[in-house]
């Protein structure tokens, strides 16, 4: 087979690949497919935020926490330093 020959073949079966894909992405079974994957990742998006939610609230409580350490063994250093 000729290099031309051969060259036509494929691009005309790469047109044909081409618009079989473009209508299998946009049939309804497709449509339903994406769908679902958008509404995975909302959920997934959803769940991360009450993560990171979660561990800010946690991170909070450990900074007051030791803040209310530290203003205490201040406190406690300046009654002892004034006996």
């Amino acid at each position: 087979m000729e290099k031309g020959t051969k060259y036509a073949l494929f691009t005309g079966l790469g047109f044909l690949l081409g618009a079989a894909g473009v209508k299998a992405a946009t049939s309804d079974t497709a449509r339903k497919g994406y769908v679902h994957a958008m509404a995975q990742g909302m959920r997934a998006r959803g769940e991360y935020r009450d993560l990171v939610e979660q561990a800010k609230a946690e991170y909070d409580d450990i900074k007051a926490e030791a803040s209310y350490l530290a203003s205490s063994d201040r406190d406690a250093a300046e009654k002892a330093d004034a006996k």
